[in-house]
């Protein structure tokens, strides 16, 4: 089956509701064309695509995270 988000500009949406109704929305969301993505595996693909090595030392990232939190110095 086709989705509409294909060949369509998609807003994401989060919604909140109980377990017991997502049976019956994963289902209205397939019937739609929508895709459901639970908040789980929205950050399991952030951390698989993420970069594994890193040429930074704890020193230089420290340097970067205040230098944004507290402005460059």
């Amino acid at each position: 089956m086709e989705t509409i988000l294909e060949n369509t500009v998609c807003e994401g949406v989060y919604i909140k509701m109980p377990p017991s109704d997502m049976d019956f929305f994963q289902l209205f969301a397939e019937k739609m064309g929508w895709l459901i993505d639970k908040k789980q595996n929205l950050w399991e693909k952030y951390i698989e695509n993420s970069p594994q090595n890193i040429d930074l030392t704890d020193e230089e990232i420290m340097e970067e995270v205040k230098a944004i939190r507290y402005g460059k110095m």
